[in-house]
């Protein structure tokens, strides 16, 4: 009996362990470390097999060239009265792509590895800057096919944490980042959180 009871214990302790590694390996978490060990090991089919460049920087284009967004961003305003950005925005895309590619590529010891390019999108310090760090998961929710996952990141120079919030879409046998729902949200929060610092000077 004592020996059912161990088995049985043993038994169900495995395939506890067997479902929540198989549930990690083929969730939107797991997809999210793939992209940035790709992106660490200068993989980019790895990381466009995780990642859905198109998709991606086609929805920050658009985040960062709203009306609300550029009226906060300084110089922004110039922009919109000329209307040039609306013009634009298929060559915005088509370069931040190509510039995340480029960074993806360069070895990080080379003195002429090229800056973020999320710096062209506006998001220049958001959660990006050299001193920001991830933080840890800040939410993960999953509803069928879609999930939402919040990546928490320090923002030392305004003595706060901002959350980025990434939806990813599952392609069956894997889960791809398709888009940055908070762009310009955090666009505008982080316009706010300069001019409040400008402010205390």
């Amino acid at each position: 009996m004592k020996k059912i009871l161990i088995l049985t214990v043993l038994v169900a302790l495995s395939l506890g362990g067997y479902l929540y590694y198989k549930r990690l390996v083929n969730g939107p978490e797991y997809a999210l470390m793939q992209a940035v060990k790709a992106a660490k090991t200068h993989d980019v089919a790895t990381f466009e097999h995780y990642v859905d460049l198109p998709s991606l920087t086609d929805g920050l284009v658009e985040q960062m060239t709203d009306e609300s967004v550029l009226e906060a961003i300084p110089g922004g305003k110039g922009f919109l009265m000329q209307g040039a950005l609306r013009l634009i925005k298929p060559q915005l895309s088509q370069l931040a792509r190509r510039e995340i590619v480029r960074y993806i590529e360069a070895n990080p010891n080379e003195a002429t590895r090229p800056a973020l390019p999320v710096k062209v999108l506006g998001m220049a310090g958001a959660i990006m800057s050299p001193d920001s760090r991830f933080k840890g998961i800040k939410y993960n929710q999953q509803q069928g096919n879609e999930a939402l996952v919040g990546l928490e990141f320090t923002q030392p120079r305004y003595d706060t944490t901002l959350v980025l919030e990434v939806k990813l879409q599952s392609m069956g046998d894997h889960w791809q980042v398709k888009q940055i729902t908070n762009g310009g949200q955090l666009a505008r929060q982080m316009a706010q959180l300069e001019k409040r610092r400008n402010l205390q000077q």
